[in-house]
């Protein structure tokens, strides 16, 4: 069962280790327990729904208005642990068919009800967030509305009801021998929709693509009717109007099926370890890798606070300290060193010739190869990071996460402003905050900085929302001093809206606008996110 306070299922837990606690008390500081609000207060606070006309897929319980009432951003748990959300839908639609979705959005747009599409409730960013209004809120769960409607092995394609979740969608695909390959880390929970409508990028999308080149066709319910995108292998029929779908985070209406591409499941799918011995070292072996031409599937740098954290993180002492004295004794220094996984998909050829050539790049830069054994722990673990937020707040702190992408010029320039920003942001406030990144996603011409922090909790919501919007603004004008883009895979949403601007500029802005505003004259549609 899914935690209704917290990331995930219930049942599952990641314990931080000992040398972990010792590493957040030095970096951070000693703290006591983080909040906890009862789910009977919860609920007791909701109030009546202001739905007038029901249909028979709309629920007005509470709990499931409570369940749809927000994501999992840290404001959102803020308000989720302290007892302080305020804004929740009136109602919450299952529909089960595309008839049903319709119905209820007909049913929404005559009642003048405003409406919020709900994936797999992941958004990080405030897609969820109900706006306070006179006007009743529904909020419209795909949630039983996920089979695979088709699959056609001639041209690649399968077709999707789009709210089908990521395990389940890889599920129906292997009974045909097929895969999308699409991992975000949210992959456990998060929906085909929600994938599209954010522009989301999987773990492995230096080899199956992001969303963008997975996403080939679908239909899309709007306020003014039914948009169909049908899955040409190409077209230069003028724009390409599924651009301006994917982004669109609910402000064009609701995706109900999609068509995207997929590949045969690989013979082989490899991650390996690799450590560098500084970070200048490591950026310049995955810029040589990502200009190579070689199939891999992904190329992670950690930098060296990441690295250590993950050391402390993980456990297994005897074979922490085995690994360390390993690398000590190949040359390589505790403070600069970098840990790397490599990813190698496809046909057992063509990894072995990509296993071979990369290890000739990373050793031209003085990089050691440590195996396959570091990247299978990764593979067994790599959708269970998000838990240690639970344990985390347990233990009186807060994490947040951030990330862009800059061309490969700005990388080191951009990381260290993006850290220093976050580190002093609370110096003010005599608080501490321990902030670590890593390259998660190169390109020819750049790559992604993703960038985690944590800090205590304050007293008080009220402070921790200070706390986190003042390391939040400093971090996101860091980002746009330094060219980078506002998001490279969690979107827009609300938290990063008032950045978007210096991105797409006034034109941009109002470009967006006046189709928002076409499909969706009376702005009904997730109002409030991307743009006011």
């Amino acid at each position: 069962m899914q935690r209704w306070n917290g990331w995930g299922n219930e049942n599952i837990e990641m314990p931080l280790t000992s040398s972990a606690e010792v590493l957040l008390k030095e970096l951070v500081g000693e703290t006591g327990p983080g909040p906890e609000y009862s789910l009977e207060n919860a609920l007791s606070g909701i109030p009546e729904s202001r739905i007038k006309t029901l249909h028979p897929s709309i629920s007005i319980d509470p709990e499931d208005r409570f369940d749809h009432a927000h994501g999992q951003s840290l404001p959102d748990w803020v308000n989720i642990r302290w007892g302080t959300l305020k804004q929740f839908p009136d109602g919450v639609a299952f529909p089960t068919s595309e008839q049903e979705i319709n119905d209820v959005l007909q049913l929404a747009f005559r009642e003048k009800m405003m409406v919020i599409p709900y994936g797999g409730g992941t958004s990080v960013v405030g897609h969820l967030s109900v706006p306070e209004s006179d006007l009743p809120v529904l909020s419209l769960s795909l949630e039983r509305f996920n089979r695979l409607t088709n699959i056609n092995p001639c041209n690649m394609l399968a077709t999707f009801n789009a709210g089908v979740r990521g395990p389940d969608l890889e599920a129906q695909l292997a009974t045909h021998g097929y895969t999308l390959g699409h991992y975000p880390q949210s992959f456990e929970l998060s929906t085909l929709g929600g994938w599209i409508v954010t522009r989301s990028s999987g773990q492995q999308s230096r080899y199956y693509g992001r969303i963008e080149d997975l996403f080939a066709g679908g239909d899309l319910i709007t306020p003014k009717g039914k948009m169909h995108f049908s899955p040409f292998p190409a077209s230069a029929a003028g724009p390409d109007l599924r651009h301006l779908l994917m982004g669109s985070e609910g402000r064009m209406g609701v995706v109900t099926n999609a068509t995207v591409r997929i590949k045969k499941t690989p013979e082989a799918d490899d991650v390996c370890g690799f450590f560098f011995p500084s970070w200048d070292a490591g950026a310049e072996a995955l810029r040589e890798l990502a200009n190579s031409g070689l199939s891999i599937s992904m190329a992670r740098l950690s930098n060296p606070a990441e690295t250590a954290t993950n050391m402390a993180i993980a456990g297994h002492k005897n074979q922490i300290d085995y690994l360390k004295r390993y690398l000590r004794l190949r040359g390589l220094f505790d403070n600069t060193w970098c840990m790397t996984l490599i990813g190698f998909t496809g046909s057992k050829k063509t990894v072995s010739f990509t296993k071979h050539e990369t290890n000739t790049i990373i050793r031209k830069f003085k990089g050691i190869s440590i195996g396959k054994s570091m990247g299978n722990t990764w593979k067994k673990n790599r959708f269970l990071a998000p838990y240690l937020r639970n344990t985390l707040w347990k233990r009186g702190y807060a994490v947040d996460t951030l990330e862009t992408a800059v061309t490969w010029e700005n990388v080191r320039p951009a990381m260290a402003a993006i850290e220093n920003s976050i580190a002093q942001a609370l110096e003010p406030r005599a608080e501490k905050v321990h902030v670590f990144s890593h390259l998660s996603h190169i390109y020819s011409t750049g790559s992604s900085i993703y960038t985690t922090y944590l800090f205590r909790l304050a007293d008080s919501p009220e402070q921790t929302m200070d706390w986190w919007q003042t390391i939040k603004t400093a971090a996101s004008m860091e980002i746009v001093n330094s060219g980078g883009t506002i998001s490279h895979q969690h979107g827009v949403g609300m938290d990063h809206r008032i950045f978007l601007p210096a991105e797409k500029g006034g034109l941009g802005i109002d470009l967006m606008k006046k189709a928002w505003k076409y499909l969706d004259p009376d702005q009904k549609m997730n109002p409030g996110k991307l743009t006011e």
